[in-house]
């Protein structure tokens, strides 16, 4: 037997065969042409044909992961058309009369190089995405692009790394989990991968890759990040053992649909879910949540090519609205800026995106686009029960600001006869420290707070959420994340408001009975977790001393 490890980045366990991943064979060599006209269309029908399984890819990413996932791919079909990628390849063909395939890896390699040299870590990522249209338009030239598993039977894929579009074409119904050598927890990759609910490991190093071979049999500990190739009879029986527990709890946690989110001594919790669109809503009543506590608005931008318009937006709340059937849906005001770029708002390049021109910041130096966004909400409230919250607040004079616009926009649609609903309530994220610091004067002006942890603690401890490089100094549980999250809760009672968990330790089971003793309100997660979190507080007793 060996034993190697890496980070697990979705949790089961998964045993098979194992299938090794070899992209094909792209080497590409210089050849010089006479031919240029004939290089060129040959790389236009290579782009013509990248265009088209991007698009395939796209729409299998769209039932699978959803829009806000499958929206790198829309990013792929534009970096396709950019007018400096293409123009690149088309010198380099002209004049150096060389063959296509040549153009586009020296294309590629600048491209990459540049993305690479940023200090801004979204266009640092954007490297890896120049690196995956050009192999695949380099496997059309070559005419060898396949992305098959070659299995008839369910495998463990394991590979160097697996770039976004490979992973979302992998045959699901013959992939049971894959480990990669390299790759990071916050790549496209490892996202795709939670969302597609297969068993994955990243980082398990090239020591693991050059130590396996394809039908090796392997199993694979997502909780743990172990991987054990040709496992003895003890490990078998110990994560076979493991597995079916899981299956046990899984099959346990369907029993709990239908029942109530209350503890032992009869606390009552509300248990919502996030989602970033509208086809998400599948995965919120499937799971039983009892409503939406985070929509995340800012998929629409993220899709659109321009500005979404009122009417755009209207029809989408008005759907997720209808959909719910009169239960809470909380939808977050654009949320554009820091590690989520829209090319057409023109952002500037900044040192510390994270610190910067981002969120509500952008609605309100920009209110035409603020005041679009708040029509089609209110427009869309008479159809369900709408909150609206609005992210990256640290003032009250910006809070002010807000409600003075939200005001216009209802006195606007007033005057044009357009009914909105008079019940909308209206809260914000408590997601920096000084929100939290300042919650005793922001608690009198609005009906909720929503605590976005991610960013609360990334901002309280100074660690950058996007680099992987500090993973290890990111203390989800710092005892002063904690001290804001109940000094916010508290001010929110004080003074008649209700408060509720939107990050990602709402799903954090061994923090439920904290939280509930700090008197949450509402704990909103991914739609996977909904019965996880429901199973935790049925099994809290808030009657007994700590």
């Amino acid at each position: 037997m060996k034993k190697y490890q890496g980070k697990g980045v979705y949790g089961a366990v998964a045993i098979g065969k194992i299938s090794l991943f070899k992209k094909n064979d792209t080497e590409v060599k210089r050849v010089h042409t006479e031919d240029i006209e004939g290089e060129k269309k040959r790389y236009e029908e290579a782009k013509s044909l990248a265009m088209q399984q991007l698009q395939e890819i796209y729409d299998k990413a769209l039932k699978e992961v959803g829009n806000a996932h499958a929206a790198i791919f829309e990013i792929h079909q534009m970096m396709l058309d950019d007018d400096d990628y293409n123009d690149s390849v088309y010198n380099i063909i002209e004049t150096q009369s060389i063959n296509a395939e040549y153009a586009v890896a020296v294309t590629a390699d600048n491209f990459a190089e540049m993305f690479s040299a940023m200090e801004d870590e979204y266009m640092k990522a954007r490297a890896a995405d120049v690196r995956d249209i050009s192999n695949r338009l380099i496997s059309n030239l070559l005419g060898n692009f396949t992305e098959k598993t070659n299995s008839d039977e369910k495998v463990v894929i394991c590979a160097s790394d697996l770039v976004p579009s490979e992973t979302v074409s992998l045959d699901k119904d013959k992939v049971m989990a894959f480990v990669t050598a390299h790759g990071s927890s916050n790549s496209h990759t490892a996202i795709l991968a939670r969302n597609m609910n297969i068993p994955a490991i990243i980082g398990a190093g090239e020591d693991f890759l050059n130590g396996i071979k394809s039908g090796d049999e392997v199993i694979v500990d997502g909780y743990t990040g172990e991987i054990f190739v040709d496992p003895d009879e003890e490990t078998r029986k110990r994560l076979i053992e493991k597995q079916r527990d899981d299956e046990e709890k899984k099959r346990l946690l369907e029993e709990l649909k239908g029942k109530e989110n209350v503890t032992l001594d009869g606390h009552k919790i509300n248990v919502y879910a996030n989602i970033g669109s509208v086809s998400d809503i599948g995965k919120v009543l499937v799971n039983d949540a009892g409503g939406i506590g985070l929509f995340r608005s800012e998929f629409l931008y993220l899709e659109n090519s321009d500005y979404p318009t009122e009417e755009q937006q209207f029809s989408a709340y008005k759907k997720v609205l209808e959909s719910m059937a009169g239960k809470k849906v909380i939808i977050r005001t654009l949320d554009i800026g820091a590690d989520k770029k829209v090319d057409y708002f023109n952002l500037k390049p900044e040192e510390n995106p994270a610190l910067g021109y981002r969120a509500i910041r952008i609605c309100l130096t920009r209110p035409e686009i603020f005041k679009t966004q708040l029509k089609a909400l209110y427009r869309a409230s008479v159809f369900g029960n709408l909150g609206i919250m609005f992210p990256m607040i640290t003032s009250v004079s910006e809070l002010e600001k807000i409600l003075e616009i939200c005001d216009a926009v209802k006195s606007e649609l007033k005057s044009q006869d357009i009914l909105y609903s008079e019940s909308v309530e209206l809260g914000i994220m408590i997601e920096t420290p000084a929100a939290a610091v300042i919650s005793d004067k922001l608690a009198p002006m609005v009906d909720f707070f929503s605590v976005g942890t991610n960013d609360l603690t990334q901002y309280t401890l100074a660690c950058d959420r996007q680099n992987p490089d500090i993973e290890q100094f990111v203390n989800t549980h710092h005892e002063a994340v904690l001290r804001l999250i109940e000094m916010s809760a508290e001010n929110a009672h004080k003074y008649g408001a209700w408060v509720g968990i939107c990050g990602e330790l709402g799903a954090d089971t061994t923090l439920t009975e904290t939280f509930l003793r700090m008197g949450i309100d509402e704990l909103s997660v991914s739609p996977a977790f909904v019965l996880k979190v429901r199973e935790a507080i049925r099994k809290t007793d808030l009657s007994k001393k700590q």
